[in-house]
Formats: structure tokens, sequence, C-alpha cells
């Protein structure tokens, strides 16, 4: 370990002040050799290959064969935030990459985070702490003061695990952006990784992908490109080996496996394609005729979550999801909601663009009357929000409205400021006979930037009794009177198992179905299969001794 208390200042454009290690010591440790760990680094053709998936497969795999690993990756824009236990903010992707290495994610996984807002470009996050909101010009030329922050963390990591996986992200030969590169070919020269690449077949054109990769790269990231995955593969792989052949032929590398399509276990995808193909492969709200049609054919329970145009964290929705007997659609339109026995309004980049959003489409009426029937409408974070009397932007946080307002089903004020709550949360219900018991503790986290007051009559729904580890005593959320409106701050509140399946059995009892639901799904235990089974279908179709060569082990 490093006693070095040597620190640089960096200003941002928005003169906030980052700590980093010097760089000069920094590169010293490096030739100095105290970089312990091995490491291995993919890279695609394009967005959307199975990058962090396969991440993750192989964090997976070098633990269940004894290794220390962790993952990496340098700069990740996504809509999908997490919270770690010391209160700082990382993207989901190094969150399921650290669950299946079976290690607590630490932003030192994911040094750079990118959250994409509506008119003031994207929230840059560093080390877990909000600098500034930045468009892409002025990032661009901020970007190369983030390196030492990169460098800190990654070597921190290495000094820790025994192997470290790193990702990059979209292509890995993207021209016009290789200059102010730091998550690609230019952080496996930091880091001196191997590099995988990795092809999507199934998306067509995997010789050109590959090949034309290939001859982009220069002659020293040729060199340090060690072989390829072929990943999505369907039918007879025996039928791709002349395939095989020509790229090898052409390029000198190895193909070191042909991953095939999987749809038989479940690892969640990043961002705003994952979320477009589940609205492609679920469906949009149907149409009025088809209802009664797809009535008779979907499970009891319908569950419909509001795409937002500014979305974010829907992983919140994914244990929902994958309980038996639920069928749960994303949508954005203004159709009928009758189809539903509960609407979800998530969280939110910009509560007010939403909201704006929600009144022109005319969703907000209908919101508004799927309430006055007594249904079960659910706000998470800006979506707790939007359920309020009024959102009031008095430091223009968000944009140049100054307020907007709300949805009006939640005696709620919220005031938006520039001070970011990211916090783990310990909370206990208020409210006798909702979903859990008064001394039940529920588990989950906090990312929102404003104050939420709750105006006279308002019932809270929880109170928190811990954050980041330290007593508090705070309440959060809010409740209707008939119990069937409520919202709340807490993200990945739906992760407790018992609040879920009695809310499962209650959206059941509303509908007159007598079912003494309980699924017996402990989300955790049931994400832990999954990695199990995503590292058995990668290594089987893998030549792990090569990997493993490659990494000098």
């Amino acid at each position: 370990m490093f006693n070095c208390q040597a620190f640089s200042v960096i200003k941002t454009p928005g003169n906030h002040l980052i700590n980093t290690n010097n760089l000069v010591i920094i590169k010293e440790r490096f030739q100095c050799g105290m970089r312990k760990a091995r490491r291995i680094m993919f890279l695609g053709t394009g967005s959307d290959v199975g990058k962090s998936v396969i991440t993750a497969a192989f964090c997976r795999i070098f633990a269940m064969d004894g290794y220390k690993v962790a993952p990496f990756k340098a700069q990740n824009m996504a809509l999908n935030s997490y919270i770690t236990p010391d209160g700082g903010e990382m993207g989901r992707a190094q969150v399921v990459q650290a669950e299946a290495a079976g290690i607590e994610p630490h932003v030192d996984m994911n040094p750079i985070l990118l959250k994409p807002a509506s008119r003031v470009g994207s929230q840059v996050i560093v080390h877990g702490r909000v600098i500034g909101n930045m468009d892409a010009r002025t990032y661009y030329k901020f970007k190369k003061k983030l390196l030492p922050a990169v460098r800190e963390s990654y070597e921190r990591l290495a000094s820790r695990y025994d192997i470290i996986v790193l990702e990059g992200a979209g292509s890995a030969v993207e021209l016009n952006l290789k200059e102010h590169d730091l998550v690609n070919m230019a952080m496996a020269r930091m880091a001196d990784a191997p590099v995988i690449l990795i092809g999507d077949i199934d998306r067509g054109g995997i010789f050109a992908s590959i090949i034309g990769s290939m001859v982009l790269f220069t002659e020293e990231e040729r060199e340090r490109v060690k072989g390829f995955l072929i990943n999505k593969f369907r039918g007879d792989p025996e039928l791709f080996e002349d395939g095989i052949k020509i790229m090898e032929e052409k390029t000198g590398k190895e193909v070191l496996g042909v991953i095939p399509y999987f749809d038989h276990f479940s690892i969640p995808e990043e961002d705003s394609v994952a979320l477009q193909k589940r609205m492609g492969e679920k469906g949009v709200m149907p149409d009025e005729k088809t209802i009664p049609e797809m009535s008779r054919k979907q499970p009891p329970v319908k569950i419909g979550v509001l795409r937002l145009p500014y979305i974010s964290n829907y992983t919140d929705f994914d244990s929902l999801e994958h309980e038996p007997g639920v069928e749960l659609v994303y949508f954005n339109n203004s159709h009928d909601l009758a189809f539903f026995d509960c609407v979800i309004i998530p969280g939110s980049k910009t509560t007010i663009h939403d909201l704006e959003f929600l009144f022109n489409s005319g969703i907000a009426t209908g919101l508004r009357k799927f309430a006055e029937k007594g249904k079960t409408l659910i706000g998470i974070c800006g979506g707790y929000q939007m359920l309020g009397l009024l959102v009031k932007d008095p430091m223009r946080v968000e944009s140049s409205i100054g307020e907007r307002k709300g949805l009006g089903l939640l005696p709620v004020v919220t005031t938006l400021s520039s001070e970011k709550v990211t916090s783990r949360v310990e909370a206990r219900t208020t409210v006798r006979d909702w979903l859990v018991k008064e001394d039940e503790m529920l588990t989950g986290y906090e990312i929102h930037m404003g104050e939420t007051i709750i105006k006279k009559g308002g019932c809270p729904l929880l109170r928190i009794v811990s954050r980041n580890g330290k007593p508090e005593d705070a309440p959060d959320g809010c409740i209707s009177r008939e119990l069937s409106v409520w919202g709340t701050y807490l993200h990945g509140i739906f992760d407790n198992d018992n609040l879920r399946q009695n809310l499962i059995k209650e959206l059941k009892r509303k509908k007159g179905i007598k079912d003494d639901y309980f699924s017996g799904l402990s989300f955790k235990r049931w994400k832990e299969t999954q990695y199990d089974m995503l590292a058995r279908h990668v290594r089987e179709h893998v030549d792990m001794e090569k990997i493993y060569r490659i990494l000098g082990i």
C-alpha cells in the first residue's frame, strides 16, 4: 500500500475542484512495478455487441476459479446508476459486474459517469461525486484533465485484486473521437492490457466489423489485440467454421470463442438501447381494440412503467419483471390505461421536462382518471415528485422553467436544488395495513436533487432510520388516504422481496382474484443463479486455456 498523499487540484468549467493523486506520482508507481494485477480488456466493434455482459461473465468465471477479480470501465454514459455504501454514485453495468465477481461495488470501478440530461448536456460525476453539467464540446475539452482520476482509480484496484477485467465503450475505432479517448485503446495502453475484440454476429456484417476494425487500428493497437469473440451466434456453429478461418487468415488473430445467443437466463443490459429493445419485445400500450384479446392471454397482474423521455434507473423494476404471474410493459402514449392494474412513474433525469411531456401527451389526464378508479399508482424518485402539487426550480437547475404544476395526486411540493443527495438507506413504513409490517426493515438508495415537503394532511410513507450506515430519523415519501397512490425517493424498493410480493398479492385482491400469492423469489439469490448460468454458458464456448495464457496465468 502507498502512503503518498500528494495531490493536484483540477478546476472544472463550473468552478468545482477535484483532488486527484499527482500524475507524476502515479507514473512513478507504474514504473516501479507496484501494480500487481493481471488484466484483460474487452473492446467492441460497436455499441450493444455484448461487452458489459461478457465482462460480467469473465468476472464470474475468474471468481469461480479462485481469483480475486474486479471490473473497471474508465467512463460510462448511463441512464441507470447506483449508490455505494459510502454514498458514491456509479454506473449500474459495473455494479452487475461487481456482483458477478462477488464483491461490493466501488466507484473506482467506474471513475467517470456521464448521466444524460436535457438542455444542459450531461451531468459529470467523478469518483462518485457530481462536478457539474457540461455540453459535449465543453466535456471533450475538459476530459484530458480527468486522466489522473482514471489512473488513480485503476491503480487502486490493481493493487488490491488478482485480475482486473476492463471494458471499453461503443466502437473501439471511432476515429473522430480517438484524440480524446480515455476508455478504449487509450485505457488499454494505460493499463498495458491485452485486448479481446467482441463482434455481434446477430446484427450482420461480422466480417466487415471485425476485419474493418483491425484495419483501422494502428500497428501498435493491432499488436495489442490478442483475439476475437463472436457473440450472439444463432444456428449450427459448424457452419461458421469457414468463417472463422477467413477471419483468422485476414487478420492473423485467433477466434477465441463463438458464443451462442442466449435467452434462457437474464443479465441486466445497459441503458437506452436495452430499454428500446424491451419496448420492442414487450410492446407499447396496446390499441383499445386489442385489449380484450390480450387480457385473455396475459398473466393476471399487468404493471405499466412510463417510458419517460428522460427516464432513469429503470433497473428498479427488474425484480418485478421476473416475478411469475406478472406482465411488465414499458409504454409512452396516451391510450386508455385501463389495461394496467398498476402504473409506475419511474425516476427522471429532468423532472420538469418529463412533467411537460405528461401534460402535453395527455398521459397526465389518463393518470388522474386511473387514480380516481382506485387503481395503484406509484412514483419513484422523480416520479414521486411528479405526483405532487408543484415542482419548483428557483435556481434553474433543470431548465429555464421556474416551476411546473404536478399531477396533484399527493399533497407534496418539491423544490429542486444543485446539491445531490446520494445515500444508501434503511427505512420502515409508517403506515398500518400497508405492504409490510411497521417493524420490517426496507433497504434502498437515494439519488435526487431537491427536497420534497409534505403539506398539511399528508402522510409520509416511510421513516428513514439510517443513511450510509449512520443513524437517521427522517420521513420519506407520501401515501394517499386510500393507500392506492404512493411515492418514495427509494430506488431499489422493489428488491425487498416481501414488499414486492405483497404488492402483487394486493393487485390480485383488487382484481377479485383470491390468491395467497407468495412466489418465494429471492431476487438476490435469483441474480446469483443468473451469473452462474452466464459463466457456464461463456466458459463452454470460449477457449479458457488461451484466455488464461493471454493473462499470463
